[in-house]
């Protein structure tokens, strides 16, 4: 790492990668050095598209490029233990996609290989990373908007493939909880803080599929989340409180959020305080960069805490709804 520069390298290049790459772009002071796939032909072209210097169709080439000091690993769920354990052991910070791992105790032992190895960890929740999420947390935190009461957030799509889809496959990390369900997890945890009680119904067959979960937060405060693989719905929340509702629409990737007081009048519009890289990649991206500039080796804004505490969530809901399936 330069200076100023913080210079890249991306593990995987599928689709998500290639959000993360168009957004790089407008983030300051991030390089993209180098791409790695098993396909040279395919790592070659994404190199191309998105202006990085070397491709290569081997993953521990890209690990032993001396230029690159952060590794973005955007591989399916069920591989991300293995090439994240990788790039930590041959010193290269990372940056690896939610979920993490998939679950708890291999994402902890993933941080302790980070602790042992003094290497930069954090999960690409970057949600966390969106500054309308913290601007929204931040004003909540002092009373802005009231007291919160019940929160209710849905992040669901239709997949139409069979079941060796990544999403449809439990040995490619599939289902709708580890997928999706981190996202208005890590909703809640932000705005309401750790769940004191979570509850889950919902529909399964090899993987789950549907899931609608309540939830019980500090204060009193009630949660309805609602995740699915096989329907369509528009992924929002709000946030009902003692003095109005605060609407966030695309709440994973939020470009604003309203508030309408319970009082009357027109709801006020947030825009975010801080810029939006791209869609919001390009924050998580930025965090990264200052924290290796502060030294840090976990990010305040996805701390391990954080992530560990949202994966052990996601064990006990989807052991709770794969266990009533069988």
């Amino acid at each position: 790492m330069t200076e100023t520069t913080t210079r890249w390298g991306i593990l995987a290049p599928g689709s998500i990668a290639e959000s993360f790459a168009a957004d790089l772009a407008f983030t300051p002071g991030a390089e993209l050095i180098a791409v790695a796939s098993r396909d040279a032909e395919r790592s070659a072209a994404f190199a191309a598209r998105h202006g990085a210097a070397r491709s290569y169709a081997a993953y521990d080439e890209l690990l032993a490029d001396e230029d690159v000091d952060v590794v973005y690993i955007a591989s399916p769920h069920a591989l991300h233990h293995e090439q994240a354990t990788r790039a930590l052991e041959a010193g290269k910070h990372v940056l690896c996609e939610k979920p993490l791992t998939l679950d708890r105790a291999t994402a902890a032992s993933l941080m302790e290989t980070a602790r042992a190895h003094d290497r930069f960890l954090m999960e690409g929740m970057w949600m966390a990373c969106n500054p309308v999420i913290l601007d929204l947390g931040a004003r909540l935190s002092g009373g802005e908007f009231g007291a919160p009461r019940h929160l209710s957030a849905e992040f669901a799509f239709r997949v139409d493939a069979g079941p060796e889809h990544r999403l449809l496959n439990p040995a490619l990390g599939g289902g709708a909880l580890l997928d999706v369900g981190v996202y208005p997890l890590t909703l809640a945890h932000i705005l309401l803080g750790e769940a004191i009680e979570l509850r889950a119904t919902g529909i399964s067959a090899a993987v789950d599929l549907d899931v609608a979960i309540a939830g019980r937060y500090p204060g009193d405060v009630v949660a309805s989340l609602a995740v699915g693989l096989t329907r369509h719905a528009p992924t929002a929340a709000r946030l009902s409180t003692d003095a109005g509702w605060i609407d966030i629409p695309d709440f994973f990737a939020p470009t604003h959020f309203t508030f309408t007081p319970a009082s009357g009048g027109e709801a006020l519009r947030f825009e975010p305080p801080q810029p939006l890289y791209g869609r919001g990649f390009g924050n998580e991206a930025a965090e990264v960069a200052r924290c290796l500039r502060e030294g840090l080796r976990e990010s305040p804004l996805v701390p391990h805490a954080q992530t560990l505490a949202i994966l052990g969530q996601i064990d006990r809901l989807r052991a709770e709804l794969l266990g009533s399936a069988t």
